[in-house]
C-alpha cells in the first residue's frame, strides 16, 4: 500500500476504552477540551520557535506563530488551527493512535466513577487530545511537519469509534488544523459568544496570539452582489503576552490558577504558587507551583520531570531538571532567563555554574513558600498528605537545607495520630530535663502505638514520634538532629533518657541485672542463635520481652526494602530485653526442666519478634511450642 493510499488503523485496547469513556462524558466541565487543545497548539508552537533557533528555514514564510479558531454554525463544526512544529506520518500514527507512553493504564486504574474528580485526571496523564470527542461526533486532523513539502501532509480522521484513517494529502502550511464536527447537544461550541469566554477564562494567559473568528456583514453593492454573505475577519481574544513577564500587581489569582492548568495539564487549582523576578547579577523570572494532587508516577524518580525553560521568552526545554532537586520534583512552573544563551543544550545546563546558582536560589524560594503555607495547618496537612513521603527524601539530598526542611516534615505521636507534628512542635512539649527527640519506626500505626518499646515513655509521660512510612528509616539515618537536639531511635541501642531516669529507677536495674545473672545466661544459651545478647530493660513496664535493635544494625523496614531489591543484607542479632518483674519472666525462671524451658524462651522471643512486626522464621514451630504450653496449662 503507497502512503498517499487512505489507510485504516485500529486503536491502541487503552486508546478505545478512553475513548468510551470520553463519549460517554468523562468531564462533568465539557467546556475544559478547548482548554486542552489550545494548551497542545501553544506547545507545538513554543516547540517550533526552539527549533527555529538553529534552523530559521522552519518558519517558511510565515514567522508569526499563532491559534486560530472559527466556527461553522450551520454545519454545526469547530476548528482549531496552529502554525507550529506540526506533525509527520509517522507523529500521527505515533502520537494519535496509541497513548501508552502517557500513562494510559494507570489512567483508567484510577478512575473512581465521580465525574468531578475523574475529569482532574485527564490532563495529569496526557491525553488532553482525546477530549475533544467529548463535544464531537468526528474529529479530523490535518497537519505538516515544519520542514516537509506541501505535498507530504496528512490528515487523520475518527468517530471514537475504535477506528481512525490516515491519508497523505496536500497541505500548503505548517502546523496542525483540528476540525471537530460537534455533537447535536454541543452546538453551543460553535458560537463566537461562548468561544470568546472559554478562551477569556482558560487561556487568556497564552504567550502567543489566540485568534478568534470574527463575523462581519459586508455592505453596499458588494453585499448585494455576494447575497448578504460574510466575510471572515480574526481577533485576538488573550493577551498574548507571557504572563510570568507581567506585574503581580496586575494579575488576578484566577489568572494564576488558569495559568497552571495550563503549564501542569491539571485540572485542578494548585494548593499554592510564587512569582519572582530576580535583577542584579543574574536575570531571570520564576513562577513556581504546589500542586494539589500527586501526579500517578510521582515515586518514579527516573520520569523526566522539572520546569518549563524559557530563555529571554522563548522556550527551551519542557522538563529542565537542573532547576531544582529531586525531592522537589513536584513543582510545576516555569522559569524565564535573560542571561542564558539561546542555544543551551542539556549538556550546557548540567556544567553552567549559572544553573547552580538558580538552582540554590529556586530551591530556597519552594522552601520558604513550603514554610509560608505551615500557618494554614489544614491547607499544610492537605500538601503533607500527597507529597510528604517525596519531602522526606530532603534532608539525605540536600545537606545546606537539612534544617530547614526537618522543620517542614510531619509525624504522628503518642499525642497525635495524624501526621501533623513538627519538631518544632515535639521541642516546644519536651518534658523539663529532655534534651532529646524521641521516636519510634513500625509497618503501622496501630503497631508502633501498642509497642512495647512505648511503656516506659506512657509511665514518664515523654512524647515519641511515630514514623510508619516506608522511607522513615532511611530519613532518619540523614537527620541526626534539630535544634540542636539529637534524634534518637527507642527501639536501638541502649536507652538514655539522661535526667529523665531518676537515680531510683537506675538503682533498680542495677539490682535486677545482678540478681538476674544467671537466668539472663541461661536464656541467652538457650536462643543463642537468635539473639546476641540477653540483659534487663529499662523499657518495659508490662510486657514480659522486647526485641531492641544493635546500635549500628539495619532496622527491618530497610531490611525489607533492601531484600526487595534482591540486595544482600548483612547478618545481625537484636538484643532481647526481659522484664524481670512480669510473671512469665518469673514462670521462666523457675522452669526446671530444660526443654520445658526453651520452648518458653522461645515463645517470649516470638511473641517480642510479633510485637515489633516481624515475621517468625518457623511460624509452625511457634504454634507447636504454643500448644504445648496450654496443654500444659489446661492439665492434660
Amino acid at each position: 500500500m503507497s502512503q498517499a493510499e487512505k489507510q485504516a488503523l485500529g486503536f491502541q485496547t487503552e486508546v478505545k476504552q478512553l475513548l468510551h469513556l470520553m463519549v460517554h462524558a468523562l468531564y462533568s466541565n465539557r467546556e475544559i477540551f478547548l482548554r486542552e487543545l489550545i494548551s497542545n497548539a501553544s506547545d507545538a508552537c513554543d516547540k517550533l520557535r526552539f527549533e527555529a533557533i538553529a534552523k530559521p528555514a522552519l518558519l517558511e514564510e510565515d514567522p508569526d506563530l499563532k491559534v486560530k479558531i472559527s466556527y461553522d454554525e450551520q454545519a454545526n463544526s469547530l476548528t482549531l488551527e496552529d502554525n507550529g512544529i506540526g506533525m509527520s506520518r509517522d507523529d500521527v500514527i505515533a502520537n494519535l493512535g496509541t497513548i501508552a507512553r502517557s500513562g494510559t493504564a494507570e489512567f483508567l486504574q484510577q478512575l473512581t466513577g465521580d465525574q468531578k474528580k475523574d475529569s482532574g485526571l485527564i490532563g495529569q496523564f496526557g491525553v488532553g487530545f482525546y477530549s475533544a470527542f467529548i463535544v464531537a461526533d468526528e474529529v479530523t486532523v490535518e497537519t505538516r511537519k515544519a520542514g516537509l513539502t506541501a505535498e507530504e501532509g496528512v490528515r487523520w480522521t475518527s468517530k471514537g469509534d475504535g477506528e481512525f484513517t490516515v491519508e497523505t494529502i496536500n497541505k500548503p502550511g505548517r502546523g496542525t488544523k483540528i476540525t471537530l464536527t460537534l455533537k447535536d447537544d454541543a452546538k453551543e461550541y460553535a458560537n463566537g459568544y461562548r468561544l470568546r469566554n472559554i478562551i477569556q477564562k482558560y487561556s487568556d494567559h497564552i504567550g502567543l496570539p489566540i485568534q478568534l473568528q470574527k463575523d462581519v456583514e459586508v455592505e453596499g453593492d458588494e453585499a448585494e452582489a455576494a447575497d448578504q454573505a460574510t466575510a471572515v475577519e480574526w481577533e485576538t481574544i488573550n493577551k498574548a503576552n507571557a504572563l510570568w513577564t507581567r506585574s503581580k500587581n496586575e494579575i488576578k489569582d484566577e489568572e494564576y490558577q488558569e495559568f497552571y492548568k495550563h503549564v501542569a495539564h491539571d485540572f485542578e487549582d494548585p494548593l499554592a504558587w510564587s512569582h519572582n523576578k530576580v535583577e542584579g547579577k543574574q536575570e531571570y523570572t520564576s513562577l513556581l507551583y504546589i500542586p494539589k494532587r500527586a501526579p500517578f508516577d510521582l515515586y518514579q524518580r527516573e520520569v523526566p520531570r522539572g520546569l518549563k525553560l524559557y530563555v529571554q521568552r522563548v522556550f527551551i526545554l519542557d522538563n529542565a531538571e537542573q532547576f531544582l532537586p529531586l525531592y522537589l520534583r513536584f513543582i510545576k512552573g516555569v522559569v524565564d532567563s535573560s542571561d542564558l544563551p539561546l542555544n543551551i543544550s542539556r549538556e550546557i545546563l548540567q556544567q553552567n555554574p549559572q544553573i547552580d546558582s538558580m538552582k540554590s536560589a529556586l530551591t530556597k524560594r519552594v522552601l520558604s513558600l513550603l514554610d509560608k503555607m505551615t500557618d494554614d495547618q489544614d491547607k499544610y496537612y492537605e500538601f503533607w498528605k500527597e507529597f510528604g513521603q517525596v519531602l522526606k527524601e530532603g534532608p539525605g539530598e540536600d545537606f545546606a537545607n537539612r534544617e530547614r526542611i526537618a522543620g517542614l516534615l510531619r509525624f504522628s505521636s503518642t499525642e497525635q495520630s495524624e501526621q501533623r507534628v513538627s519538631l518544632a512542635d515535639y521541642v516546644s512539649r519536651m518534658k523539663e530535663g529532655q534534651d532529646k527527640i524521641y521516636y519510634l519506626i513500625g509497618e503501622s500505626l496501630a503497631q508502633v502505638k501498642s509497642s512495647p518499646h512505648l511503656e516506659v515513655f506512657r509511665k514518664k509521660g515523654i512524647e515519641v514520634l511515630l514514623l510508619t512510612d516506608r522511607i522513615d528509616e532511611w530519613l532518619m539515618s540523614h537527620l541526626n538532629e534539630f535544634d540542636g537536639k539529637a534524634l534518637v531511635d527507642v527501639a536501638r541501642g541502649d536507652l538514655d533518657l539522661g535526667s529523665l531516669d531518676t537515680e531510683e529507677d537506675k538503682k533498680a536495674q542495677e539490682e535486677a541485672t545482678e540478681t538476674k545473672k544467671d537466668l539472663l545466661e541461661r536464656i541467652k544459651k538457650s536462643l543463642e542463635e537468635r539473639v546476641s545478647e540477653v540483659r534487663v530493660s529499662t523499657r518495659l513496664t508490662d510486657s514480659p520481652a522486647v526485641l531492641v535493635i544493635g546500635a549500628g544494625d539495619l532496622g527491618l523496614q530497610m531490611r525489607k526494602i533492601l531484600e526487595a531489591s534482591g540486595q544482600q543484607v548483612p547478618d545481625s542479632k537484636p538484643i532481647l530485653e526481659i522484664n524481670p518483674n512480669h510473671p512469665l519472666v518469673e514462670r521462666l525462671e523457675a522452669e526446671a526442666q530444660e526443654a520445658n524451658f526453651t520452648d518458653l524462651a522461645s515463645l517470649l522471643c516470638d511473641q517480642a519478634a510479633l510485637a515489633a512486626g516481624e515475621s517468625l522464621e518457623d511460624p509452625g514451630q511457634f504454634v507447636q511450642r504454643l500448644n504445648r504450653l496450654l496443654l500444659e496449662l489446661a492439665g492434660k
